[in-house]
């Protein structure tokens, strides 16, 4: 069902101007992707929802935007040029490429969906007498999933903290995981592969210096940390805000623009005293999930997952994960970098970076937690949340998009109810009014049933029709995307009706 209902989201996206195929008339690039009309416009306002978020409503955050092309010894002091690996494992039979800890983690979810089923069957089955905890105590075919699962868990993370490929193999072998396409279990060796993008800086092949695009846009902030910490006076703690693109040479890239090979990022890198670092970390989850969660789109697609592996320089990582119609997926992660990053780069710059603290009259390098989203994860789960079938009465339809009026990319469609009269002047009249403010769009082709879907499908959440009584005391008709109500109001009072429900401000004040 699910997987039916991705595939609709995807097609959507594609019909109404949200995402294209990159280089479509080429036979298209894989794994990369344009924003259409309707998508940078969505894309824009979630960009400016995070950034506000941290710069506005926290004093001591500021942003900078820093170069895509960066010097190549920044990524060797990241670990990026010998840690930035994938374990990749190919099916002989199908010949396909799969990430083998992807693998692994799907199998275990297919064994927590059955524990869960069970769960809902028995809750079902006894109503409101049903002890939750209880059963899942004592039911013996919960215990033995769970048995099984922990089995499993337990041998992947040890796998993956020892970096033993083999080991990794074994398990998709003992667990009979299948390929998908093939149905066999006709497994290569499991390899690394490097996934930043290379390129030449320079006129001579002699001369070329080889550079790499940048994997993640953190690095930016760290090398730039004392340009921002003096000329800006900071005081610790206190945060760098950066949205830019970065980008993997993903083989495994699926999932529409899930994972992709070019993509954007918002990162934020909080700075703070040794020793305060698991406080901040702590902080700054309940901060992004209040974030997250003041979108409206229920609490309970929401959840924390703490990492069985920790990245080599963190201390405490946890990734906020949204359910996609393909299940519960990463989209933003929180980590505690400790002081890896400013200590690795002062080692290979030969560069002092620490800070001096005035209260501590003492100087050291400060630790770092990161808040690190991806704005086209954050797009399509935005996607996901709001794309609604709904069957009306008289046997009709409507795919709705019922996105957070402070995102939509067309806040109010103006209507005039025909093509004369001085209606389409009237109507253009008040978009001249509203355009300052708001993104309008004027539509005057086809029935009004036919305009209200269509901006229905692109998540307009105000639409206004214009008729002959508006001529005559400046009234419109306004309709609600979600309700389908409509009301009489007065064309000057249309700012305020709008303002009060699309306003970044508003949503904002909820976190």
């Amino acid at each position: 069902m699910s997987e039916d209902v991705f595939k609709k989201i995807v097609s959507h996206c594609k019909e109404y101007g949200f995402v294209f195929q990159s280089s479509e008339i080429y036979d298209g690039l894989s794994a990369v992707y344009d924003y259409g009309q309707m998508g940078v416009e969505l894309k824009n306002n979630i960009k400016k929802y995070w950034w506000d978020s941290m710069v506005l409503l926290h004093e001591n955050v500021v942003g900078i935007d820093s170069a895509i092309f960066m010097h190549p010894t920044i990524w060797k002091a990241s670990g990026h040029v010998d840690a930035f690996n994938d374990p990749l494992i190919d099916n002989k039979d199908s010949k396909k490429r799969y990430r083998a800890d992807v693998l692994i983690e799907e199998y275990m979810a297919k064994i927590d969906d059955k524990i869960n089923k069970e769960v809902e069957k028995a809750a079902k089955r006894f109503g409101d007498s049903f002890d939750e905890a209880m059963f899942r105590q004592t039911n013996p075919r919960i215990l033995e999933n769970q048995a099984k699962r922990d089995e499993v868990h337990t041998r992947f993370a040890k796998a993956l903290n020892d970096s033993n490929l083999e080991e990794l193999r074994q398990i998709i072998i003992d667990c009979e995981i299948v390929d998908p396409i093939s149905g066999t279990r006709n497994w290569t060796d499991v390899r690394q592969f490097n996934l930043m993008f290379a390129t030449e800086m320079g006129s001579t092949a002699d001369g070329a210096m080889k550079v790499y695009l940048r994997p993640e846009t953190a690095q930016g902030i760290f090398v730039n940390f004392l340009n921002v910490q003096k000329t800006g006076r900071m005081k610790i703690p206190f945060g760098i805000a950066q949205i830019g693109k970065a980008f993997r040479n993903e083989i495994v890239a699926r999932q529409f623009i899930f994972r992709m090979r070019e993509f954007e990022q918002m990162e934020m890198q909080f700075f703070v005293r040794p020793g305060e670092e698991l406080e901040w970390f702590a902080k700054w989850k309940e901060t992004r999930m209040k974030w997250h969660k003041a979108l409206g789109y229920g609490d309970h697609k929401y959840r924390f997952h703490d990492h069985d592996k920790l990245a080599h320089y963190a201390n405490a990582a946890t990734d906020i994960e949204f359910e996609m119609p393909f299940g519960f997926k990463e989209v933003e992660g929180i980590h505690s970098r400790t002081d890896f990053d400013l200590s690795s780069h002062e080692q290979y710059s030969g560069k002092k970076l620490q800070y001096f603290d005035p209260e501590l009259n003492k100087s050291y390098t400060p630790y770092v937690i990161e808040t690190s989203i991806g704005v086209d994860r954050m797009f399509l789960s935005t996607m996901s949340a709001a794309y609604c079938e709904e069957e009306l009465e008289g046997g009709e339809s409507r795919v709705v998009l019922k996105l957070p009026a402070a995102l939509a990319p067309i806040k109010l469609a103006v209507l005039p109810l025909i093509k004369k009269d001085g209606l389409p002047e009237k109507a253009q009249e008040i978009i001249d009014n509203l355009k300052f403010d708001f993104k309008c769009q004027y539509d005057e082709k086809d029935s009004i049933g036919k305009r209200y879907r269509r901006q229905d499908a692109i998540g307009t959440p105000y639409c206004v029709t214009v008729d002959h009584q508006s001529l005559e005391d400046n009234t419109v008709t306004i309709r609600y995307r979600d309700t389908m109500e409509q009301e009489r109001v007065a064309i000057d009072r249309l700012a305020d009706i709008i303002a009060d429900k699309v306003s970044m401000k508003n949503l904002l004040k909820t976190i």
